[in-house]
């Protein structure tokens, strides 16, 4: 009886992204967003916040934020992360008893909109901090309950814009670095001429390719990538380059 040749899977290893202040990659597209995080605690405002497509690090800059937070403030762990959708309306009052400072994470209208507001009156009134992030500037939000958007509106925000070449090449060595995956100037300059103009894409690419690389037990080669960038275009995922 023929066997069909079994297929090399990959192990799922965990990789970890460099996350700190030092790892963040400045351009005209993210700077400044990236000072304003690094203006802390001089704000304007209260609470800020810092939008623009999915995978262009907003997670980052929140991570450099609550670093500099626990440096400054002598703060011994990170400082709360809720995603905004999370949000209840018993969280408010424990979230600033336990921190003053908070990262709220994908603000949208499909929230729990009074909670929202209850945070934001909470930590505006009784000297707290909350940096937002977003896919849309706050006041570009269809919030349905007018108070809250009222408050949205005056909220500092920056964009982070989409990458240009010299940022995008920069961000595939450093998420190659982050895999360990050695691809050489040329094969990034193929990837460069062929490849969508997005953050996220150049994220889901390098997963890709790390994964193929796994499976074959092959080195990074052009084959490899054309291979890589077949399968993303292959993929029905909606969200590629959202």
């Amino acid at each position: 009886m023929n066997k069909e040749p079994s297929k090399q899977l990959p192990f799922e290893f965990y990789h970890r992204p460099c996350l700190g202040r030092d790892d963040f990659m400045t351009a005209e597209c993210n700077f400044e967003a990236f000072r304003l995080i690094d203006s802390w605690p001089i704000w304007t405002y209260f609470a800020a916040c810092i939008y623009g497509p999915e995978g262009c690090g907003k997670s980052h800059l929140a991570n450099i934020f609550s670093d500099k937070i626990s440096v400054q403030e002598h703060y011994p762990y990170k400082i709360p992360q809720i995603q905004a959708s999370d949000l209840t309306l018993d969280m408010p009052r424990r979230l600033l008893n336990t921190c003053k400072y908070l990262i709220v994470e994908d603000l949208c209208a499909n929230i729990n909109q009074e909670a929202m507001f209850n945070l934001y009156n909470m930590y505006r009134d009784e000297g707290g901090f909350i940096l937002f992030t977003s896919t849309e500037a706050p006041a570009r939000i269809n919030f349905s309950l007018p108070d809250l958007r009222s408050r949205m509106n005056i909220i500092p925000s920056v964009e982070i814009k989409e990458p240009d070449d010299g940022l995008l090449s920069a961000l595939l060595v450093k998420l190659s670095m982050d895999r360990q995956l050695s691809i050489s100037p040329e094969q990034i300059n193929f990837i460069l001429n062929n490849m969508q103009r997005s953050f996220n894409y150049a994220r889901k690419l390098v997963a890709e390719i790390d994964n193929i690389s796994l499976a074959q037990k092959k080195a990074v080669s052009i084959p490899l990538i054309k291979e890589a960038m077949t399968a993303l275009a292959t993929d029905n995922q909606g969200d590629l380059f959202a």
